[in-house]
């Protein structure tokens, strides 16, 4: 690729603050990153949401006349636009002019594309949308898969997540034998439909994982876990609803800590600690969710991404790139496969 930095190609036009966030957060991330970025879309609103006289230096606009839009039929929308933004960041990738892609758009024409143009690792059915979330102990996030691309799963789906979630813990998060969990309505290993019964059976018997056994709702951000799968309908509710309360403590603490007198004096004296709170558990300081299964480092971020999460995503981006976590994932199927 001509270059040594990681480079990543960026869907200028997916997200609803697009292009101009997303342009604001390439930015930042070119500068502190040292990342190149290929920003991919309409030229025309791309550089009108460029800061006056800025030099492109590392940064690159990448001709696309189409996007797709949120009320798009994903799969059907990526066939017939092919010339769509997020169609060409994916050929940046498969042509290997950039190592890694990001999107704020339709993350389902993100997974998509991204089966249709890198097409899947092997060994892996089904990829999955890993997102990790902060957990009670400072410090030590847990990876929560799938939480959206696959609505129902097999159980052998699940196997496979906790092998790629696994290998992403280890190698990006920084983890020590990963403590894997299946989310589940109990904690005995008979607990859950049928699907969770056999999934536990595959987990326990995989010699690749921790496998620790189930993980309940109020387990999440125990910090008791380090990676936790579950099919994508469940995943994706537990995600927007912990999101939710995220939300919630946030305005709670910025209404009802400034009251009175008392109130005002505390509020000062405390903003450097509500400022690490907010970091702790606003989800915009981790940037992205990991597309993991496919040939390509993917990250699909939420639709209402503003700079500083695109930042985070373009960070988490380089992360997966410079620890190999594609190489990692394919190393443990190639074991697996040779000790099976």
């Amino acid at each position: 690729m001509g270059s040594t930095r990681v480079r990543i190609a960026i869907d200028a036009m997916g997200g609803d603050h697009a292009p101009g966030e997303i342009v604001a957060g390439a930015l930042r991330a070119r500068e502190e990153l040292g990342v190149d970025i290929l920003l991919v879309g309409d030229p025309q609103q791309i550089e009108a949401a460029l800061p006056p006289k800025t030099n492109l230096g590392q940064m690159e606009i990448v001709t696309a006349q189409e996007a797709i839009a949120m009320d798009e039929e994903p799969l059907n929308a990526v066939r017939r636009k092919r010339n769509a933004s997020i169609n060409v960041a994916m050929d940046l990738v498969k042509q290997q002019q950039a190592d890694a892609v990001f999107s704020a758009g339709h993350s389902g024409a993100a997974m998509a594309s991204a089966l249709l143009r890198l097409g899947r690792l092997p060994g892996v059915d089904r990829p999955a949308i890993g997102t990790v979330f902060p957990t009670i102990v400072a410090g030590k996030p847990v990876l929560v898969l799938d939480v959206g691309a696959n609505v129902d799963c097999r159980p052998k789906f699940l196997e496979q997540f906790a092998v790629m979630g696994s290998a992403y813990s280890r190698y990006v998060l920084g983890t020590n034998e990963p403590k894997v969990g299946l989310l589940n309505i109990g904690e005995e290993d008979s607990k859950g439909n049928d699907a969770a019964v056999r999934a536990h059976q595959l987990l326990r018997e995989n010699s690749q994982i921790n496998f620790i056994g189930n993980a309940e709702g109020r387990d999440v951000l125990s910090g008791r876990f380090d990676v936790i799968v579950c099919d994508g309908f469940v995943g994706n509710v537990l995600l927007k609803f912990a999101e939710a309360v995220g939300e919630v403590i946030l305005q709670i603490l910025r209404e009802e800590l400034p009251q009175g007198l008392h109130g005002q004096i505390g509020s000062a004296l405390l903003k450097p600690n509500l400022k690490r709170i907010k970091q702790r558990m606003d989800h915009a300081e981790h940037g992205g969710a990991l597309l993991l299964g496919v040939a390509g480092v993917c990250l699909i971020g939420h639709g209402s991404s503003q700079a500083p999460s695109i930042f985070n995503a373009i960070r988490m981006a380089k992360e997966a790139v410079d620890n190999q976590v594609l190489q990692r994932i394919q190393s443990q199927y190639t074991l697996e496969r040779e000790s099976g």
